[in-house]
């Protein structure tokens, strides 16, 4: 089974920026999607941020413009930077990946928590 260790969550102030990482434990080029969800309390899950290998990256209009996904393959690693954070950023954030023949697969969730 797939593990997704996440790292990177905390408290920031609002305007700032904080960098998720999710360390995979197989290659990326395994997985054919990978990306970001989050959840705050009482809200249903939802997508952030993915991809897809070989297309452009997906992005939700909440965060268009402020947060970038990206991967370093050699290390097994995708990222969401995060940028001019707001309250409303605040949530559990989840890795995402969907590997072979469609298995999904969640990292245990960072708190990111967007507060003066």
């Amino acid at each position: 089974q797939v593990q997704l260790v996440e790292s990177g969550g905390g408290l920031v102030q609002p305007g700032g920026s904080l960098r998720l990482s999710c360390a995979a434990s197989r290659s990326i080029f395994s997985f054919n999607t990978m990306g970001w969800y989050r959840q705050a309390p009482g809200k249903q899950r939802s997508l952030v941020a993915d991809f897809t290998t070989g297309s452009n990256p997906y992005y939700a209009d909440s965060v268009k413009g402020r947060f970038t996904i990206s991967t370093d393959n050699a290390k097994n690693t995708v990222y969401l930077q995060m940028n001019s954070l707001k309250p409303e950023d605040t949530a559990v954030y989840y890795c995402r990946a969907i590997g072979l023949g469609a298995q999904g697969y969640w990292g245990q969730g960072t708190q990111v928590t967007v507060s003066s």
